[in-house]
Formats: structure tokens, sequence, C-alpha cells
């Protein structure tokens, strides 16, 4: 049993994660957190309830607040005891757990005009989630991947699909190596045909991330990203960085124009066209096909006619067939 754990004391994984959110982002709302712990939504609805039951979590006006570590800790300490005597030694040996709450407390009421690093492969995916999950208005990145792996987009998918829903302006630009490979370009399409605006460019090495033009993410070293990442809100820093950025968008080109030159029409449909293209086969109203990809009825029609386009068909029974019958359901 890990010490730093909050498992010791009975609560599961998903509960423990919910706490050290709300620890790192008090005051904020509880709905659509399931997005980002890539978690059922009843699961975690649960493990909040649960939560508040045990005095941990406690919302003011639909903003959820983490009880204090110290309080928290004495608190399920407590109960553990009652229930559990023979663990005695187990449970009060891990009252350090303060130290290690309050730290997680903290890391973002550092001062904004720092630098942090981040050395922990899980450390950094939680930072970038947890910033992109907070988005208000635009995530700008420059990305010299030539590949996603299906664990990747499926990773991705939730967190770019809330942004993208939620009206924050995606602007991201990628290797030119990308176009080789068919499930990455089905994905980025997939994302355009949401509102993302991508670019490639043809010689790429940077890894950028900005949000919001007030906090950015790069990489320790370029050439290894295994050596961390640092994590800026000093507004030099991210002003240099935005530069950057804009140079390197300036100089890339628009995705569609290189997928349009390459082919008259797509071998492989985007996901959101394949899984639209499969609610039309099964459901017969736009509002529950609409429903069933948690998308508006607006794009849901504009995926519908876009398939309809692609496929030359007259009707959407002739799309069911045409894609059938290329296999791409």
């Amino acid at each position: 049993m890990n010490g730093t754990s909050l498992l010791v004391f009975g609560l599961t994984s998903t509960e423990e994660r919910i706490y050290r959110h709300f620890l790192r982002n008090p005051g904020t709302q509880g709905e659509d957190i399931h997005v980002l712990l890539h978690a059922p939504r009843d699961a975690v609805e649960a493990a909040q309830n649960r939560l508040s039951r045990l005095g941990l979590l406690h919302g003011d006006r639909g903003a959820v607040f983490a009880t204090d570590p110290e309080t928290a800790v004495d608190r399920l300490t407590d109960l553990r005891l009652r229930e559990l005597h023979e663990q005695l030694q187990q449970v009060t040996q891990s009252r350090h757990l303060i130290a290690d709450l309050r730290a997680e407390q903290g890391a973002k009421s550092t001062v904004p005009q720092g630098v942090e690093r981040l050395e922990v492969l899980s450390e950094i995916r939680n930072r970038i989630d947890d910033l992109a999950f907070f988005a208000r208005e635009e995530i700008l990145s420059v990305e010299p991947y030539t590949a996603l792996t299906a664990d990747n987009i499926a990773h991705s998918r939730p967190l770019d699909t809330r942004c993208l829903r939620r009206g924050v302006r995606v602007c991201s630009v990628v290797r030119r190596e990308v176009l080789d490979h068919p499930p990455t370009v089905a994905y980025l399409r997939e994302l355009t045909a949401q509102g993302a605006l991508i670019r490639v460019a043809e010689d790429l090495s940077e890894r950028i991330l900005v949000y919001d033009r007030r906090t950015a993410l790069v990489p320790v070293d370029p050439a290894d990203t295994s050596r961390g990442a640092l994590v800026t809100q000093q507004a030099g820093l991210v002003s240099n960085i935005l530069a950057l950025f804009e140079k390197i968008w300036d100089q890339a080109v628009d995705l569609s124009q290189l997928i349009d030159a390459g082919a008259a029409s797509p071998d492989v449909p985007s996901e959101i066209e394949r899984r639209v293209l499969e609610e039309l086969c099964r459901v017969g109203k736009d509002e529950t096909g609409a429903r069933n990809l948690d998308i508006s009825v607006r794009t849901y029609r504009r995926h519908v006619a876009d398939v309809l386009r692609i496929l030359d068909a007259s009707s959407r029974p002739h799309a069911a067939l045409l894609a059938r019958e290329r296999g791409w359901i």
C-alpha cells in the first residue's frame, strides 16, 4: 500500500482523484469531471456523492471545494479506526499524507510569474489535461508527432470534443509526416469537422502548448521530452512563446488543402463521419443521433450533409448503402 495514497482509508482510486482534483482547482464546477478523469459519468457522480457524505467535499451555489487536507485526513482516520481497530498502526502512520496533500493544494497557488518544472510523465499529462479542461477561449499547440496511437486518440478525444463543443478556439500545427498515417489523418479530419484549425509544417521540432494566451507549457529539452516540461505564466516568456507559435503557424499549410490535393475523395472516413453513418442506420430522428454522439442537432445535421456529399448519395438510406459497400460501417 502506498503511504501517499488515500486508498488506505477505504477510498477508491476514482474518489481520491476527484478529491485531489478539487484541491488543485477549488471553487470549480463539478459537472463534466468524468471527461477529465476518463471515467463513466455515473461512477464519478457516485464517487462525488460519497465524498460529500464523508465530508471531504462541500459545495456553494454549484462550486465545489475540497475539505482542508488536515481536517479531511483526521476525519478519515477516525472513521477508519472505528471500523478497523486491527489496522490501527497502519492508519495512524499515514498522517503524513497531510504534507503530500498540502503540496498538491499549493500546486496552483504558486506565484504565477514563476516557472514550474514537471519531471514525471503522469504529472505532465495530468497538468495538460487540467489546462485543457479549464481553457475558456483558446488552445494553441505545435505537435511534432508523426503518428497518434489508438490509445493517444482515445485519451484525447473526450477533452478535445468538450473544448470544441464549448466554443474554445483550437489551433494546432503538426508535421507533414502525419499524412502518411491514415488513423491520425482521420482523427485530425474529425477535429476539423468540429471546428478545430489544423495546419501542417514541413520541418517541425518544437513542442508548444499555450492556453488562453496566459499559460504556456514547453519541454525542458526539445530533443528529449522525457526530461520533463516547464509550465509558466510569466508574461514575457509567454509572449515570446506566442511569437514563436505565430511564426510557425504563418509558415504552415492548412491541412484540408493537402488532403484535398492528395485525393478527390477520402479513402478513410473520419471517426465522426463513421459514427454519424452508424447513427443513420440505427435511429430515425436527428435528435436521437445527436444525443447519442453528444453533439448538437445542428452539428449532427451538418455532418449528415457532409457524408451525403462525400458519398454522392441521393438520400440517407442511399448513403448507408454506399457506406456499407465501401466497408465504412
